[in-house]
C-alpha cells in the first residue's frame, strides 16, 4: 500500500507542477502578445515611388501601388500615368531605396501548431493513427502564437498549417497571419491531404526498409476503399476517413506526398496514378532534379526541402541543396520553397534567404523571388488572389528599406494583409529595444 500511495503523491505533484507551468507560460504569452490585428481598410492608400517587385518575374521602378478595401487598384510605373492625389486619403511617399514585395507564402508549416520545442506540451501538430486525412490541422491554429508575429517582420505574411506524423497525417490549410482566430485567418480551409511516403532504405545504415512493401500494401488497400467509396454520393453510415478523402480523387484537394529520393519519387507518381490522384505535389523533393522529365510529364510541382541542409548522402557536392532550384528552374519545373525540419517554426523568418542563396546559386533574382510568392500561390491554388502584385489580387504586401531576400539589407518597415495596416512589433524586438537603451 506504501508505494501506491507514494505513486499517487509523485503523480499528485507531477499535475500541480504542470498546471503551474501552463499557468506561467500562459501569462508569459498574455504579457508578450500584445500586437493587436490590423482594422479592416476603410481609406483609398497610394504607394508612391521605391521600386515594385512584382513576384511574378517582373519589376517596376518608380512605382505607382494603390489599394482599397483590400484590393489592388493600381499597379504601375507613377511616371507612365496620370495620378489624380485628390483620390485618396492616404499617400505614402517611397524612396528609390525602398522595396514594395508581395507578402511571402511558407508551405508545409507548422507555425501556429507549436510553441516551445523543447516543451511538448505546446506541440498540436500530430494525432495518434497511421491513416488520418480527417485530422484538420485548421482547428488547432493559434493565431496567438509569438513565433508569428517574429516570422512576419521578415515579410512571411501567410502560410500553409500542416499536420505531422503517422502514414497519411491529415489536411492542410492556408491562413494569414494577422487574425484574431482562426476563422478570421483562413485564406483556403482543408486544400490538401499530406501523406508520408515509406523510406526504402534505412536512414541510419542505408539497408532496405523491411516495412516498405508492407506500409505500401496498406496504402495501396486504403486508397483503394476511399475511391470506391467516393464514388458513391451518400453512405448510410459516414466513415471519416473516407470522406476526407473524397476531394483527393475529385480534384478538391491536392494530394501532398512527402518524399526525398528518386525511387520514392518515382513510386509516388505512379501510386497517384493508379488511384486516379487528380492533383498531386511532391515535397521534400531532393532527387527531383534527377527526374524533372516525369515530373513535367506528369505535371508535377515540387515543394522544395530546406536550401539551408547539409547534403543527404556523404558523396553529394557539399553545395548541392544550394544549386538543386536552380537545376528544377533550367528544367522547367513549377516549384517552391520551404522550412520543414530542425527548429522549423522559429526558422520560418529565414524563407526570404533561401530565395537569396537560390539567387546566389544562379537564378535570376526575381524569379528567385517567384519561389516564395506566385509559385508557392500557383502550387497551393490560390494565385488567384495573392502570390503577386496585381490589380484584382489582395493588398497583402509590405514595404522594405532594402533588398529582402539579402539578410544584411531586410528591413521591413511597413506590411499590409488585404489592406489591413500591420503591428510588426514583437518580443523579440521589445527585448532588444530594452537592453539596447541599457547597454547604449
Amino acid at each position: 500500500m506504501f508505494w501506491l500511495k507514494k505513486i499517487k503523491t509523485m503523480k499528485n505533484r507531477y499535475i500541480i507542477l504542470a498546471t503551474t507551468f501552463c499557468f506561467l507560460l500562459s501569462t508569459f504569452n498574455l504579457v508578450a502578445q500584445v500586437e493587436t490585428p490590423g482594422k479592416k481598410q476603410t481609406k483609398k492608400i497610394l504607394l508612391l515611388n521605391g521600386i515594385a517587385h512584382l513576384g511574378n518575374g517582373k519589376i517596376i521602378k518608380n512605382a505607382a501601388i494603390a489599394f482599397e478595401n483590400g484590393k489592388l487598384t493600381v499597379v504601375a510605373n507613377a511616371a507612365a500615368i496620370k495620378i489624380d492625389f485628390n483620390q485618396f486619403d492616404t499617400v505614402i511617399k517611397l524612396n528609390q531605396t525602398q522595396h514594395i514585395y508581395p507578402g511571402f507564402i511558407t508551405p508545409n508549416s507548422t507555425l501556429g501548431l507549436t510553441e516551445i520545442g523543447a516543451v511538448r506540451m505546446t506541440h498540436d501538430f500530430s494525432e495518434y493513427g497511421v491513416f488520418k486525412p480527417h485530422v484538420r490541422s485548421i482547428i488547432a491554429y493559434n493565431t496567438e502564437s509569438n513565433i508569428t508575429t517574429t516570422v512576419r517582420s521578415n515579410g512571411v505574411l501567410m502560410g500553409q498549417i500542416t499536420p505531422r506524423s503517422g502514414a497519411i497525417s491529415g489536411t492542410s490549410s492556408i491562413v494569414h497571419f494577422d487574425a484574431w482566430n482562426w476563422e478570421d485567418a483562413v485564406i483556403k480551409k482543408d486544400e490538401g491531404v499530406h501523406l508520408n511516403w515509406e523510406r526504402m532504405f534505412s536512414r541510419w545504415n542505408g539497408k532496405p526498409n523491411k516495412n516498405y512493401e508492407k506500409m505500401t500494401a496498406k496504402l495501396n488497400g486504403f486508397f483503394a476503399d476511399a475511391l470506391a467509396y467516393s464514388k458513391e454520393r451518400k453512405h448510410p453510415e459516414q466513415n471519416l476517413r473516407f470522406e476526407a478523402m473524397r476531394g483527393v480523387f475529385s480534384g478538391e484537394k491536392t494530394l501532398y506526398i512527402h518524399a526525398n529520393f528518386i525511387k520514392e519519387i518515382t513510386e509516388a507518381i505512379n501510386f497517384s496514378k493508379k488511384h486516379t490522384v487528380a492533383k498531386m505535389v511532391i515535397i521534400g523533393g531532393y532527387d527531383s532534379w534527377m527526374v524533372t522529365d516525369m515530373l513535367k510529364e506528369n505535371n508535377v510541382a515540387i515543394i522544395l526541402k530546406r536550401v539551408h541542409s547539409l547534403p543527404e548522402r556523404q558523396e553529394d557536392d557539399v553545395y548541392l541543396s544550394y544549386k538543386i532550384p536552380h537545376k528544377l528552374f533550367d528544367a522547367g519545373v513549377l516549384f517552391c520553397l520551404e522550412n520543414a525540419g530542425d527548429m522549423e517554426a522559429m526558422g520560418t523568418r529565414n524563407l526570404p534567404f533561401y530565395a537569396g542563396t537560390a539567387a546566389a546559386y544562379g537564378m535570376d533574382k526575381e524569379e528567385a523571388l517567384k519561389l516564395i510568392t506566385l509559385n508557392t500561390a500557383k502550387i497551393l491554388g490560390i494565385d488567384k488572389t495573392v502570390g503577386s502584385l496585381e490589380v484584382g489580387k489582395d493588398a497583402t504586401l509590405f514595404i522594405s528599406d532594402g533588398d529582402a531576400l539579402d539578410m544584411r539589407t531586410n528591413d521591413i518597415k511597413t506590411a499590409f494583409i488585404q489592406g489591413r495596416l500591420m503591428d510588426l512589433d514583437n518580443h523579440q524586438k521589445k527585448l532588444y529595444g530594452k537592453y539596447s537603451e541599457k547597454y547604449e
